[in-house]
């Protein structure tokens, strides 16, 4: 089984997949988005666009998911975030018509809420000035200058299911996602404290320094 997480930057898809890929036994997370940061840092800047419209970034996530599917013994989780109906048939629809069993989920909250989320990350810009780097991250000015083009498609009925978020915990969210998928996460055990710790780390792992 594939659990596709799409929705917005700042949505919630890279903490939900490491908290489901973190309480069931055998999963494994597959982000489409190193694909894409790959073949864009082989480019000249000057050709550096949206790697979705590559179509090796296309080709290229089927064939290392079919591979993760047909190979892994457990479930697969791809978090990315897909809003053109041609790019979500050339991913999610090719993986479906090879006869994957797909679960796709879209997570949805109010504007303001993924705007506050995106602020949260601001210790990004710390890091990124110690390395030297701009303190403006790239991810950020992109996800706030296409949230509402994201908010408005992914509200689209081809997107569902959708899970909406603005009163919902990231462990919570997991919960729902389990539900839906016919999937049984081990109880979550943590505390308040130590929950946002590890999430924390995990959006220490995932800020970009190019």
């Amino acid at each position: 089984m594939l659990l596709w997480i799409n929705g917005p930057f700042g949505g919630g898809k890279t903490q939900t997949a490491h908290e489901i890929r973190r309480r069931l036994p055998g999963s494994v997370i597959c982000d489409p988005e190193h694909i894409g940061f790959g073949l864009r840092r082989t480019l000249p800047p000057e050709l550096r666009g949206d790697f979705q419209d590559l179509a090796s970034w296309r080709q290229g996530v089927v064939e290392v998911l079919d591979l993760a599917l047909g190979r892994h013994d457990g479930v697969v989780i791809a978090p990315m975030t897909v809003t053109d109906s041609g790019h979500f048939a050339e991913t999610v629809g090719r993986l479906r018509e090879q006869g994957h069993d797909i679960r796709h989920f879209t997570l949805l909250a109010e504007r303001e809420t993924v705007l506050r989320r995106l602020r949260e990350r601001r210790l990004g810009r710390i890091v990124r000035a110690v390395a030297g780097k701009s303190t403006v991250p790239r991810g950020e000015s992109w996800a706030v200058a296409r949230l509402d083009h994201c908010l408005e498609r992914l509200r689209e009925p081809e997107f569902a299911e959708h899970l909406w978020t603005d009163h919902s915990t990231v462990p919570k969210t997991a919960d729902r996602i389990a539900v839906l998928a016919g999937l049984t996460l081990t109880p979550n055990r943590e505390g308040a404290l130590r929950t946002r710790l590890r999430q924390a780390g995990v959006g220490l792992r995932h800020i970009r320094l190019d």
